[in-house]
């Protein structure tokens, strides 16, 4: 038997029936949110929707590049829960192939969802915050979006320019009472990660990461929590990389770990 709806603040999660997206779902019901999740995979979000099995939970299959969906959506929602709190631009898509391989259509299907979705989706939700006096969005870039990576032109673009985007709504949507911020993840061990990444890759990661490991996607869904509450009142226009120190380890850091290791061994002696 359902629960009945409860009156806590709204959050809207793009990209919301799986992955990090679903993790964030479930990280702000915990928290008295009520969530509406839009996704394009609509069978995964009926899955997702039978699974919550809530009145505070909202599936709306949503095409975050058309801007018509988008509007369509967040009316549904402020229907439904009469108010939006929160926004996190989570949808997205990648394609890796070398750069001189990537057709018009790659580009145009990842900027469309990465970059135009996001642009949209605060578009709509913004106006619905202004009623009540404003609210707070988190974009999901990657790190791919601070470093540059082989085979990533168009999705690793896509994001630098949602870490810029993020500035822009920022300057613009502070001044109504909307902060904006930005989270950006290293790798996380999701499913698809796991089909995808292969053990060379896997420990390639590891070797340049600083805490050598992944991260989890409750690490990432707990950072934009803290991003869309009370806590983080005068944060605005900022991007945190949930990487395990990923960006911070520069060039050649593998090599001077393993000299490291090497050093202190010598030092400390074989039991050490």
């Amino acid at each position: 038997m359902k629960k009945i709806s409860n009156s806590g603040p709204v959050v809207v999660v793009t990209g919301g029936a799986r992955g990090i997206g679903l993790e964030i779902c479930k990280t702000f019901l915990k928290r008295g949110f009520r969530v509406a999740a839009l996704d394009v995979d609509k069978e995964t979000l009926a899955l997702t929707e039978a699974n919550f099995n809530s009145p505070d939970f909202l599936a709306i299959h949503c095409d975050v590049s058309k801007p018509i969906q988008v509007s369509r959506s967040v009316a549904r929602i402020e229907k439904k829960f009469g108010r939006i709190d929160s926004l996190v631009n989570n949808a997205g898509v990648a394609i890796f192939k070398p750069i001189l391989e990537v057709t018009w259509q790659d580009w145009r299907h990842i900027m469309d969802t990465n970059l135009d979705g996001a642009f949209w989706c605060t578009q709509a939700c913004a106006k619905v915050m202004l009623q009540n006096g404003g609210g707070s969005v988190v974009n999901i870039a990657s790190i791919s979006g601070l470093r540059a990576s082989t085979l990533r032109v168009a999705y690793g673009t896509s994001k630098a320019a949602i870490i810029h985007l993020t500035k822009q709504q920022a300057a613009e949507l502070g001044d109504v009472g909307i902060r904006v911020n930005c989270v950006a993840p290293g790798p996380v061990a999701t499913e698809m990660a796991k089909l995808v990444h292969s053990k060379a890759i896997i420990q390639d990661y590891h070797d340049t990461i600083p805490m050598n490991r992944y991260g989890s996607t409750a690490e990432i869904a707990n950072a934009v929590a803290f991003l869309c509450s009370s806590e983080a009142s005068y944060i605005n226009g900022q991007t945190i990389a949930v990487d395990g120190g990923f960006d911070a380890s520069g060039v050649g850091l593998p090599t001077l770990r393993k000299n490291r290791r090497s050093t202190s061994r010598q030092k400390l002696g074989p039991n050490a």
